[in-house]
């Protein structure tokens, strides 16, 4: 075959599958229950067809694929109309050809072209050099959002099908495309009720980052299908027979846990696979008779199958009455089964179910010609998105801040608090009384002195729980505290403390600046970004501003020492720097030193950053260990580059590493051990059991005497039979660390074996 007949026999390949693809979104799009707007759709997907016209994707299938795949997503998964599908098919074509905006409100309409105009304005320079350019985006995104939600709907199609198609990325792409995902995406699907699309995000991002553990738990999860079943049968069958004669039209499924949500409660409980019982629940979901029953119907079947088990007193969960900010509305009650296991039933209306899967989607009242606004009964989402732009009315400076700001309410639980009239506020769960002032009005924040809540008095810092009634006290004399910061626990307060302080710093910066050009001034010394920087490194501050502070609370106060810095003549420089030589005191000379440590890697202009590095016994001190997660030969890893350009590594899972993803994802690298035992490292493990005389004697008999392991420090803590405590270990991997775990599980009385991680 020659390359023109290769040529167009893959051409015809192609446009076979393009075409399959299309009409499975004409076919599903068709089924749906929008008005059926096929031309429109025929029309983008023509346009769109022609515009990426011979461009690939890494995977190596034509472009178009793509839109075609998240106007698939748009459809079917989140139940959308020809508007989004339009602009799903459309979103890439303004940012990768020469079409502008105007040209697709010319041929699409007005609402088509201002959704991929925020898709547009979000995607630029995702992959750029410039730091923290995700978070910019995602400050994009949420204004976006508040102009028409449908440009963060499709923006999470979007998002799905990159991480559907991950594979082709190389992996320092991989990790941070999905810890964005984990960090941002994930929770925004969450609060916007997408549980479903939630819950595959999660998943993907676990796949790629933890691989071996991905695999593990899918490997356990389908070798336990089968008792899983049993039970599910066993217990369900009772309960189809008490609904069956109250003559309820419903179905019962299995809600099997997620190996991420497996995954994070194997390391928030230092529990194994096999100790988590709450794998299997059960969903009853039923069509009532009468939509305005629907909450009566609940309760009466929650009546019924509590007369068939036994119910956890404290498990009851009525997300009927009181619906999640996000539009979710269940029963869930824990049931003790005749096994002797706890089971959550979830009792909901196929109304409440569709909502659950599909968020506001799964009620979006847009329709093909109406005037695009968000219908009245979306009000719990306007009240989020109302709380979104205050917190874009002041913008961090720093983008992790900003993150930060939002996640703490994308991830929050709710509680209910009362004002003193009675009208009921939803808050975060963990708010204090300082969340409550700042979240009825800044004025009421910055004034804050303390509250009465349920008619007693109450500090700042006082945690609110559900039902609380709050009656906040405020003093003229009060203003912001610095210290307020570290017990708000609301985006909206952190926001406006961090506001207020803000605006007093800057003045006192302009203060502390006007202070310093005064004196250089009498000192006939010129006022330069040199002369600024060379008093940086003299007081040893980070940047220009914390030296302008400085002088501004007379913390510094410049002298002769800054004069004779500036005109070249101070000798004695152990004000800058000295920090370096302190874990070499004691009589080393600086070569001495520096030949005990290895220097440092420094990342050139010319570095691959697409290729992993791999971390040796001979090599390792050339990168910087973090204290934030503390990684250890088998831990899964990344490499950070920093603002000196050296590698920090961290573990993929720590906390850390999951904002550098998101904030900072062109300077993450892929990073591997290789490295054969010759180095030990410092590990931590917990025990808990049954006092007994020998026990602890029994511990380090194992430890030191059958796997010849260094224990550098115990502490143990006994009383009234039970005992706890911590050994800190010397070993060469995370797979030393596991062999000793399962040695010391076999002595009888200890309960509880886990590492720290």
């Amino acid at each position: 075959m020659t390359e023109d007949e290769k040529q167009k026999s893959r051409e015809a390949a192609d446009d076979k599958m393009i075409t399959e693809a299309f009409q499975h979104l004409l076919d599903t799009y068709t089924q749906s229950r929008h008005r059926k707007k096929v031309d429109i759709i025929t029309k983008a997907f023509n346009f769109a067809r022609q515009a990426h016209k011979g461009v690939r994707r890494l995977s190596g299938e034509p472009y178009i694929m793509h839109p075609i795949a998240v106007a698939q997503i748009a459809c079917e998964e989140m139940g959308l109309g020809s508007t989004s599908i339009c602009a799903a098919l459309l979103h890439d074509v303004v940012e990768d050809t020469e079409y502008t905006v105007e040209d697709l409100e010319n041929i699409f309409g007005q609402k088509v072209a201002h959704i991929v105009d925020g898709l547009t304005k979000i995607s630029g320079g995702i992959f750029g050099d410039r730091a923290s350019a995700q978070a910019e985006n995602f400050k994009k995104l949420l204004l976006m959002m508040s102009d028409d939600i449908r440009v963060i709907l499709i923006k999470i199609c979007d998002r799905l099908h990159n991480m559907r198609t991950l594979a082709s990325q190389p992996a320092n792409k991989q990790y941070k495309i999905a810890g964005e995902t984990l960090y941002i995406y994930a929770p925004l699907a969450n609060r916007l009720g997408l549980n479903k699309i939630k819950t595959e995000l999660e998943d993907l991002s676990f796949r790629y980052e933890h691989p071996d553990e991905y695999a593990s738990i899918q490997q356990k999860l389908a070798s336990t299908q089968a008792s899983r079943e049993t039970l599910f049968d066993e217990f369900t069958a009772p309960i189809r027979e008490a609904l069956d004669k109250m003559g309820i039209k419903y179905t019962i499924k299995e809600r099997v846990k997620s190996p991420y949500s497996i995954w994070c409660k194997m390391q928030n409980k230092h529990v194994t696979f096999e100790e988590i019982y709450d794998i299997l629940a059960v969903r009853i979901i039923f069509t009532p008779d009468d939509r305005k029953n629907e909450i009566n119907e609940c309760f009466n079947i929650y009546v019924a199958i509590s007369k068939i088990y036994k119910s956890h007193p404290d498990r009851l969960r009525d997300w009927v009455n009181h619906p999640k900010a996000n539009g979710y509305q269940a029963l869930h009650v824990t049931l003790m089964s005749h096994q002797g296991r706890w089971i959550e039933v979830q009792i909901r209306s196929d109304r409440m179910d569709e909502v659950a899967e599909q968020g506001f989607a799964a009620h979006w009242k847009y329709k093909e010609g109406d005037d695009g606004e968000i219908a009245e009964d979306d009000g719990e989402l306007n009240d989020w998105l109302h709380t979104i732009k205050e917190i874009l009315d002041d913008p961090q400076p720093d983008a992790m801040d900003f993150l930060d700001a939002i996640k703490l309410n994308l991830f929050a639980s709710e509680i209910f608090v009362f004002t003193p009239k009675g009208e009921i506020k939803t808050m975060p769960a963990g708010c204090t009384v300082l969340d409550f002032a700042f979240s009825i009005h800044t004025f009421l924040g910055s004034h804050c002195i303390g509250a009465k809540v349920n008619h007693k008095l109450m500090p700042l810092s006082h945690k609110l729980e559900s039902g609380d009634q709050v009656e906040i006290l405020t003093s003229k004399s009060q203003h912001v505290q610095p210290s307020w910061i570290n017990f708000v626990a609301t985006a909206k307060g952190k926001a406006k403390i961090q506001a207020i302080l803000r605006r007093e710093s800057r003045e006192i910066q302009k203060q502390g600046e006007e202070t310093l050009i005064d004196f250089l001034k009498k000192n006939n010394i010129e006022y330069t970004n040199a002369a600024v920087d060379k008093l940086i490194g003299l007081h040893n501050v980070d940047k220009r501003e914390d030296l302008f502070q400085a002088i501004g609370e007379k913390m510094i106060i410049p002298g002769e020492k800054d004069i004779a810095e500036l005109n070249g003549k101070r000798r004695d420089r152990q004000g800058r720097g000295w920090r370096k030589f302190v874990p070499f005191i004691g009589g080393k000379s600086k070569k001495e030193a520096n030949d005990r440590q290895p220097e440092l890697i420094t990342v050139s202009d010319s570095f691959n950053r697409k290729k992993p590095i791999f971390i040796t016994d001979d090599n390792i001190g050339q990168y910087k260990f973090t204290f934030c997660c503390h990684p250890i030969p088998g831990d899964d890893i990344l490499g950070f580059i920093d603002n000196k350009k050296q590698i920090e590594i961290h573990k993929r899972a720590c906390p850390v590493a999951a904002k550098l993803k998101a904030s900072y994802g062109n300077r993450i690298l892929d990073a591997k051990w290789d490295m054969h035992k010759r180095l030990f490292f410092d590990a931590t493990i917990h025990i808990e059991g049954i006092d007994r005389i020998g026990l602890l004697n029994e511990v380090t008999k194992v430890i030191s005497g059958q796997m010849n392991i260094n224990i550098h420090k115990v502490v143990i803590n006994c009383g009234e039979g039970i005992f706890n405590g911590m050994l800190e270990l010397s070993v060469h991997d995370r797979d030393d660390l596991k062999t000793v775990i399962e040695s010391l599980k076999k002595i009888p009385d200890l309960q509880e074996v886990s590492a720290i991680m």
